[in-house]
């Protein structure tokens, strides 16, 4: 899995007119926390760039004052004005610890709905999974290949080894809906077979006077 190193420095000044002025030198403060003592450090902004713009999910190697910590990305804030990056959460990876990540989904597969005529729709882009460092991947795929139309592939159908799924088990993660065309063939298929149904009953004769 790809890695992003980050150098750093050890932050000293706390506080708002402190953050101010590491932000007009064109640096971002962060903290590293999860493991023996939280780490707060400061880093140009440009090399958080990769790591937060972009939907990948990545590992971050921060370098601080000597000290190496193989962290996650948890958190950023950003401004509300200009959306640039305020501060980074970091949570440091220990062999033996469980962490909480957000993994991307990677769909796999041509599903046989969308072949007959539907339309894949992808309702959820990651999922929320708890697991041991050395089990964090790039992606988790899933394979679409047997999707009907109006079929519903679940969280709970995503089997993957080492990973306790922590997203509600029946939310559907992607599904294949009818098209416009699909329903206007539906229709027109069915339309002959409404003609060609039972005939209406016999009126019954008149009585008699």
């Amino acid at each position: 899995m790809k890695t992003i190193t980050i150098e750093g420095q050890l932050r000293t000044g706390i506080g708002k007119k402190a953050t101010r002025e590491l932000r007009s030198q064109g640096l971002v403060p962060g903290v590293i926390y999860g493991g023996t003592a939280e780490v707060n450090f400061q880093a140009p902004v440009l090399a958080f760039k990769n790591l937060v713009y972009t939907s990948d999910f990545q590992l971050a190697k921060i370098n601080v004052n000597g000290q190496s910590y193989n962290c996650i990305l948890k958190d950023i804030q950003l401004d509300k004005v200009s959306d640039e990056l305020n501060h980074l959460d970091f949570l440091q990876l220990v062999e033996d610890k469980k962490v909480i990540a957000n993994i991307p989904l990677k769909y796999t597969g041509a599903p046989a709905g969308v072949k007959a005529g539907g339309k894949l729709v992808t309702k959820m882009k990651s999922l929320k999974v708890k697991t041991y460092p050395k089990y964090l991947k790039e992606n988790i795929e899933v394979d679409l290949t047997n999707l009907e139309v109006n079929g519903n592939v679940r969280v709970e159908d995503v089997i993957e080894e080492n990973y306790e799924i922590l997203n509600s088990p029946r939310i559907p993660i992607a599904s294949v809906v009818m098209t416009r065309q699909l329903k206007q063939e539906e229709s027109a298929a069915a339309a002959p077979a409404a003609k060609g149904g039972a005939a209406a009953p016999a009126k019954a004769p008149a009585a008699k006077k």
